[in-house]
């Protein structure tokens, strides 16, 4: 009960949390013209360029190969472990021969790309002069986050069937056991906090960059004038 209670106030600040930052997001004026060069002149190359940048991470590899190395590791193994996570059969239960593989590697991949995140705000003189405490902590809460997964494989085997019963129990409001592997239940508090803070948090960037006037405009100043909505009634009002 305690861990259903804890999952459902996690899941709610989380929803509440990214509808109000992306609304707040929507809300930001864009008073000027500012897309990065070379930009797109139509409203598709935009579309394009927001895809490379989401996917391909773009502007990062041209800037920092190395960063963009570790940064793709982590993202890419995250959104593997996520897959495998999220890969259920019809009666709802994991598909283990299959998944098991790739979330092993992803895991690997994730904890690698952070920890060399994580030597680069030690390493890089301009990097460390600009940390923060929370950057240190976000980094070290995403690797235990990391690792006591991967102790849940190559450690102390977890219940996978158990586990995913008890979070589909939490979305029929139908709540079953968790499985009681001390490792496991850190590995779930450690999630929940994460959610937790996540909507507060610098890794709010996920949904930003699609926010960013220097990524979602195109450039096109001198064939339509860029107004932006307070303007507009100022305009309207003298």
């Amino acid at each position: 009960m305690i861990y259903a209670g804890m999952f459902y106030i996690a899941t709610l600040l989380l929803v509440v949390g990214l509808v109000y930052k992306i609304f707040d997001y929507s809300r930001t004026p864009a008073p000027l013209k500012i897309p990065t060069t070379p930009a797109p002149v139509t409203q598709k190359g935009v579309v394009y360029r927001m895809a490379k940048e989401v996917v391909l991470f773009e502007s990062l590899f041209k800037s920092n190969k190395w960063i963009w190395v570790f940064g793709y590791l982590f993202h890419f193994g995250l959104f593997l472990c996520w897959c495998a996570t999220c890969v259920t059969s019809p009666n709802g239960m994991v598909l283990v021969g299959i998944v098991q593989p790739f979330g092993k590697y992803a895991s690997i991949m994730m904890v690698a790309g952070l920890a060399g995140l994580f030597a680069r705000r030690f390493l890089v003189d301009r990097v460390r002069y600009i940390s923060t405490p929370s950057d240190y902590l976000m980094l070290v809460l995403l690797i235990a986050i990391g690792l006591s997964g991967m102790m849940m494989t190559f450690v102390v085997h977890t219940d996978i069937v158990a586990l995913k019963a008890f979070f589909m129990g939490l979305m029929y409001l139908d709540i079953q056991p968790v499985p009681q592997d001390p490792i496991l239940l850190v590995h779930l508090a450690l999630v929940a906090l994460l959610m937790v803070i996540f909507p507060i948090s610098k890794l709010l960037h996920a949904p930003g960059i699609f926010f960013s006037p220097t990524r979602n405009q195109v450039d096109n100043p001198r064939e339509h004038r860029h107004l932006a909505a307070w303007a507009a009634r100022l305009d309207q009002n003298n």
